[in-house]
């Protein structure tokens, strides 16, 4: 008797790992990545503390190829090697800015039609999973230490956050980055399905 299973049928081949060449020997050229859509998504770094985590989240935006990271209040900016390290080369690849005060990041963009959301836990978050986008969309995140400043929060359409089941109360922050831009990317990509 053949047991049956909720998973799709893709490959006659067994599954297996692609060695990691076959992916850098494939990738596109810049001009080639130019040409390609981004999402209308921005990500406000709002004074990011480590130089790995701005490395990292520049990695996932790179992935999730959004439309640009702004880094403000004292978040460090390429050229750095720390941000290097974990961005390995992203930092190329993905557009950013440096605009010292966020709130004024916040309202430029919501001058041109931005949606404006928070990754906060504050007094009416909700979960980011429990929420249809709007696009364009801009998207904060803020310190490891203290999250996004109240100010921001304010300047905000809503805010959501990623439920926390165990016993600490956070997430690494470009953690929660990648989360909530993949959740994003997957929402854009429903909408704009061939």
């Amino acid at each position: 008797m053949t047991k049956k299973t909720n998973q799709p049928h893709i490959y006659e081949e067994p599954l297996r790992t692609i060695p990691h060449n076959v992916f850098r020997d494939n990738n596109p050229d810049y001009d080639e990545l130019e040409r390609r859509p981004r999402m209308p998504v921005v990500a406000l770094l709002d004074n990011i503390r480590s130089m790995f985590n701005v490395g990292s989240m520049f990695r996932t935006a790179d992935g999730a190829w959004l439309e640009e990271i702004i880094v403000s209040g004292y978040t460090a900016s390429p050229p750095r090697k720390e941000i290097a390290k974990t961005a390995l080369g992203a930092e190329y690849s993905v557009p950013w800015r440096s605009i010292p005060d966020p709130v004024e990041a916040l309202r430029a963009l919501k001058q041109r039609g931005y949606t404006a959301v928070a990754l906060e836990h504050t007094t009416r978050s909700q979960s980011y999973t429990n929420v249809g986008y709007d696009f364009p969309l801009v998207f904060v995140v803020g310190n490891e230490g203290v999250g996004v400043q109240d100010e921001i929060v304010k300047e905000c359409d809503f805010a959501v956050e990623l439920p926390q089941n165990g016993m600490k109360s956070s997430m690494n922050v470009a953690v929660a980055f990648g989360i909530m831009l993949y959740e994003l990317r997957r929402q854009w990509d429903l909408k704009n399905l061939p």
